[in-house]
């Protein structure tokens, strides 16, 4: 693929598994768009890319839970000679429900879908000047389950993974290939190495990097593989799971659940 005057979205850019991907496509010579909150020292990230891979780095520090931010921030992208959007930016949290405010609802739920609809629809006209153009949505492992005391987050992830099979059998004759990534969890703060290390060792072995996880997900996105799940033992988990019962699987869910609650 050339990537010679061409461009790559990333929203979430700024840590974890964006920060990951947006290194794995600078490496590949690919000119970067990133998108963080602001902030989260995203130019700082760029101006490293920049330097160390030769590439342009172009920086947007907004909120993609507010409608009007995404517009403006598309408008200012047309400009650029973009050929895949990477959908990263994403929330989640483990909560009673009950004890939830709706402002955190609602963050999960305008960010980790609206606002990849958004950009998806807004972005499609110039990813179909291409000869060749990517969408690659960040579903997550939480998709192929329900989830006690995290309820809307699966759930916002199961719809990114059925909008993107849609999407993908919708565009599957044009310039543009959609695919889905299920990452597992991965140890990119504190919080997350230390909810992993309570974890089974059997679920511990399954853990990937951020930038593993990244690599992967880039290598068989050129592929043109529609669903990816990084890792073997995550591929392996995926299809076990189709086999236990979704009561049984909430049940197991919901008590290490309660106990990561209560630490």
């Amino acid at each position: 693929m050339c990537y010679q005057n061409t461009y790559t979205v990333i929203t979430g850019a700024s840590q974890g598994l964006g920060k990951a991907l947006a290194s794995v496509c600078a490496r590949k010579g690919q000119n970067l768009i990133l998108i963080s909150l602001p902030g989260e020292n995203i130019h700082h990230t760029a101006g490293e890319l920049m330097q160390k891979h030769s590439v342009e780095a172009v920086c947007f520090e907004t909120d993609l839970t507010r409608e009007e931010n995404i517009f403006k921030t598309v408008d200012d992208m047309k400009r650029y000679n973009i050929n895949t959007l990477i959908n990263n930016a994403g929330i989640g949290g483990t909560k009673k429900f009950a004890d939830a405010d709706l402002a955190y609802i609602d963050d999960i739920i305008l960010l980790n879908m609206r606002s990849l609809v958004l950009l998806t629809h807004k972005l499609l006209p110039v990813l179909q000047r291409q000869r060749q153009s990517y969408i690659l949505n960040i579903s997550s492992l939480a998709a192929f389950s329900p989830m006690p005391y995290k309820t809307v987050y699966p759930a916002s992830k199961a719809f990114v993974y059925s909008f993107s099979r849609g999407l993908h059998a919708e565009l599957k004759k044009s310039n543009i290939h959609v695919s889905v990534a299920h990452p597992g969890g991965m140890p990119t703060n504190r919080d997350t190495t230390k909810r992993i290390n309570s974890h089974s060792k059997f679920i511990r072995s399954s853990i990937l990097s951020a930038e593993d996880t990244a690599l992967i997900c880039m290598e068989k996105l050129l592929r043109k593989e529609s669903i990816i799940i990084p890792g073997k033992m995550n591929r392996v988990s995926s299809i076990i799971q189709k086999f236990i019962p979704v009561d049984l699987q909430l049940r197991i869910l919901s008590h290490k659940l309660q106990r990561e609650l209560q630490h």
